[in-house]
C-alpha cells in the first residue's frame, strides 16, 4: 500500500515538473496579476530501519524502508 503511494506520488511530481515548465510565467495572484511563482515543496526524506527496528540511515548497510 505504501509504496502504491508513493509511486503515484513520484508520477504526480514528474507531471507536475513538466506542465510548471510549459506554464512558468502563468502565476497569478488573487487579482489577477502575473507574480513570481511560488517554490515548490522540497520532497519528504525516506525512512529507513535497521535488522533491530530502529531508525537508521538509508545508505546504511542493512537498512530498509520503513513501511
Amino acid at each position: 500500500m505504501t509504496r502504491t503511494i508513493i509511486a503515484a506520488a513520484a508520477a504526480a511530481l514528474l507531471t507536475v515538473g513538466v506542465s510548471a515548465s510549459a506554464d512558468a510565467a502563468a502565476c497569478r495572484d488573487a487579482k489577477g496579476k502575473f507574480i513570481k511563482c511560488p517554490p515548490t515543496a522540497p520532497a519528504k526524506a525516506a525512512r529507513c530501519k535497521d535488522a533491530k527496528g530502529k531508525f537508521a540511515k538509508c545508505g546504511a548497510p542493512g537498512a530498509m524502508p520503513a513501511k
